[in-house]
């Protein structure tokens, strides 16, 4: 059976579960909403650091005007967008908001903010602390830090199909997947911490082989699954995550790119393999000041294109262009208000507004923003689309 036949099943069953439940409408915000008790502070973010401002820096590049900003919500502190095309070709941007323990729906196209998704809790269809988000074909895996575990919702109707990682994750935020032949292979990066108070004390080196946990998730006809695949992450001082965040993977080069957030230790962009194992080669060690964040990859078919990575000043977020395949850096541009950026993404699928495709952003906790491509193509001069297959 295909897996969109599958996905029809679990659809149905999942429509049966949230009709039984007495849930506040997902388009509202409960004033009152039923909440699981709290018996531990929540954990402080471990990548707080002194401040480093893009003014003092000045690092070289291009200022690209943003298409557009949406609407600022402080109150949301929005950390993580996707980018989603229904069947019928509407564009989503889906947002995880740590603080308001919801999804923002925001139109692609625009940035208008269409509506909001579930409340804080525990259960299914609710989300504590929100970080990372990923969506692919018609789901989208959501990393709750305060729940520990990833959650996996259908869509256009975001209705949960299950939870995972509850037993291996300890303090997750983002997340990388890619279909395989029996479903979703699912990457996992956990930024847990030691310390007897403040919980904010980097792990000893030999206790960083946990820093990534993998999981294989499948859907069919005995329903959701998913089953955990392993940890991995490098010990030695070359090689070791310290601060993790960010993921991302590239199956044709062989290559999982991670987010190095310590400015003790320098950050930058760590080059693993699919493996899991250090490379030894690091991505903008020299460039990136402030912190690593956000990672996109623009591929094609090919084998040719460009990483994206984020250097997340407070006043003004730098995003740096590197080759596919070499890792040579192209240039950096930056938009005129774009700042403090977490999450970002790249869509190549073309829209009304961006048929070229597009990238996003999220501004300084409050929304998100959107570049056109041809835009960042065209500074940086750029392939605008992908080659022409060979005849």
């Amino acid at each position: 059976m295909s897996l969109l036949k599958r996905f029809s099943l679990l659809l149905a069953v999942a429509v049966l579960v949230a009709c039984s439940q007495q849930e506040a409408p997902e388009s509202a915000v409960p004033t009152t909403p039923a909440v699981a008790p709290v018996t531990a502070a929540e954990a402080p973010e471990p990548d707080e650091a002194d401040d480093v401002l893009f003014a003092d820096v000045q690092p070289a590049h291009v200022v690209i005007k943003e298409a557009y900003v949406s609407a600022s919500t402080p109150q949301d502190n929005v950390d993580s967008p996707a980018h989603w095309v229904s069947p019928s070709g509407e564009a989503w941007v889906i947002a995880t908001a740590k603080k308001s323990d919801q999804l923002m729906v925001y139109a692609g196209d625009t940035g208008e903010l269409l509506r909001r998704v579930g409340r804080k809790g525990k259960d299914l269809g609710e989300f504590r602390r929100p970080n990372g988000i990923f969506v692919i074909d018609n789901l989208v895996f959501v990393v709750e830090r305060d729940n520990h575990r990833v959650q996996l919702l259908h869509l256009p109707d975001f209705a949960p199909l299950g939870s995972f990682g509850e037993a291996e994750l300890r303090q997750p935020y983002g997340l990388w997947v890619r279909a395989t032949e029996s479903g979703y292979e699912v990457r996992v990066s956990d930024a847990f911490m030691e310390g007897d108070d403040d919980n904010e004390v980097v792990p000893a080196l030999e206790k960083l082989n946990e820093r990534f946990e993998r999981f294989q998730v499948s859907l069919g006809e005995q329903g959701f699954r998913a089953e955990p695949a392993g940890s991995f992450g490098a010990t030695d001082a070359a090689g070791a995550i310290r601060i993790p965040e960010s993921i991302w993977g590239d199956v044709v080069r062989d290559r999982l790119l991670l987010s190095e957030e310590d400015q003790a230790d320098g950050t930058r962009i760590k080059v693993y393999g699919m493996d899991g194992q250090y490379r030894g080669q690091d991505m903008g060690k020299e460039l990136l000041k402030a912190q690593a964040e956000g990672i996109a990859l623009f591929a094609c078919p090919d084998g040719s294109g460009y990483w994206l990575a984020t250097d997340q000043f407070k006043d003004r977020s730098v995003f740096h262009v590197f080759d596919r395949d070499s890792l040579s850096h192209i240039g950096a541009f930056v938009g005129d208000v774009v700042a403090n950026t977490d999450g970002v993404w790249l869509s190549q699928t073309p829209t009304a507004r961006f048929p070229a495709g597009a990238f996003f952003a999220v501004h300084d906790d409050q929304g998100i923003a959107a570049f056109d491509w041809r835009d960042i193509a065209t500074a940086l001069k750029l392939n605008e689309t992908c080659p022409a297959a060979a005849q």
